[in-house]
């Protein structure tokens, strides 16, 4: 999963701020023009040479990238390409040489990177379990299975392609693990982000359609992370045009208290599905902090949370006197319910 997330790391730390609130929060968008390449044995030479650096990633044949991916690519070998910075694709199989010799530092002017990834995660001990567990922050799916050739785990595993690399997959055919996570045979789990207590796709046998509508029903988390790697996806994602917005600055004390509390309310409210809060820590973004501060009138050097309307960037803020004065859960929880029954609304803010 690291390729794309790298990729968007880039977007997030070297892309100029948007434009004006007029137009909404927006990221930067594609131009439309095509800039990715297919790199290959007869034009690798020519394309290590039209830029300084020239990233690749390594794809699988048969056109399994998503049209998110290319998206993602596009639009990261526009945003740099005035850096020198150039993308491309290499097919890991028909032009597996060519990987190869690239993946060895073959080139004579690029610095190229390979990424292979597959879209299921195997657990197979205690260790890769204990990481599964440590995952808090992304939503997380995953199967018990009887090997890799069972019809239940290609269904899997091709449902996770759909989903790649935004949610992770992951598989287990241990059953002392699978005794470990209390799933069954054929039982498929999906976690949301910091959440304990997974939700579970009880019927069976699962077919690739069933459990793609499964993980698409509930990957609208109660509360998620905004990040680099899935930013687009989530800001579209909204609730009737409006999104529920925190900033906190997780390795901050204050943004530390804030975030703990935001996470007892979104565990009391995850039944409840019309609430989705988006946290955004302002160091991932830091490019991006002048800008939401002059859209948005507020200071994100301590916690915020407000309601913000997805077309205009208009915005209402829960007051809060000053970094003393953080709401508790059962304020916050009061405050959200408010927001919910639109007794606090964007229509009648004071124009930020």
């Amino acid at each position: 999963m690291w390729g794309c997330r790298w990729l968007l790391a880039l977007l997030a730390l070297g892309a100029s701020a948007p434009g004006g609130a007029e137009e909404g929060l927006r990221f930067p968008s594609h131009d439309g023009a095509p800039r990715v390449v297919s790199v290959t044995a007869l034009n690798h030479r020519e394309a290590l040479r039209s830029s300084a650096v020239l990233a690749l990633l390594l794809h699988r044949p048969g056109g399994a990238r998503s049209e998110r991916e290319e998206r993602v690519l596009e639009l990261a070998a526009q945003v740099l390409e005035d850096k020198g910075v150039g993308f491309g694709l290499v097919d890991a199989e028909k032009e597996a040489d060519t990987a190869q010799k690239l993946g060895k530092g073959g080139g004579h002017h690029g610095n190229p990177y390979g990424v292979l990834e597959d879209p299921v995660e195997f657990i197979e001990g205690d260790h890769e379990l204990h990481a599964f567990e440590n995952i808090e922050e992304d939503p997380k799916v995953i199967g018990y299975f009887e090997g890799e050739e069972s019809e239940n785990f290609k269904a899997f595993s091709a449902a996770a392609a759909e989903f790649h690399p935004y949610i992770p997959f992951f598989a287990t055919f241990d059953p002392k693990v699978a005794r470990k996570l209390t799933l069954k045979l054929n039982e498929i789990d999906f976690y949301e982000p910091f959440m304990e207590e997974p939700l579970t796709l009880l019927t069976q046998p699962h077919g690739r359609e069933e459990i793609a509508r499964f993980v698409e029903e509930h990957k609208r988390a109660t509360l998620r992370k905004l990040k680099p790697e899935s930013m687009y996806e989530t800001w579209e994602d909204d609730m009737e045009g409006i999104h529920i917005v925190a900033f906190a600055e997780e390795d901050d004390p204050d943004g530390f208290e804030f975030l703990e509390i935001l996470k007892q309310v979104a565990r009391d409210n995850t039944e409840n599905p019309k609430l989705s809060i988006i946290w955004i820590d302002p160091e991932d973004f830091p490019l991006l902090i002048p800008f939401w501060e002059k859209t948005f009138g507020i200071d994100l050097s301590r916690p915020q949370i407000g309601v913000v309307n997805v077309t205009d960037a208009d915005s209402v803020w829960l007051p809060m006197a000053d970094e003393n004065d953080l709401p508790d859960a059962a304020e916050l929880d009061a405050w959200i319910g408010a927001v919910l029954e639109g007794e606090v609304s964007t229509e009648s803010d004071d124009g930020h």
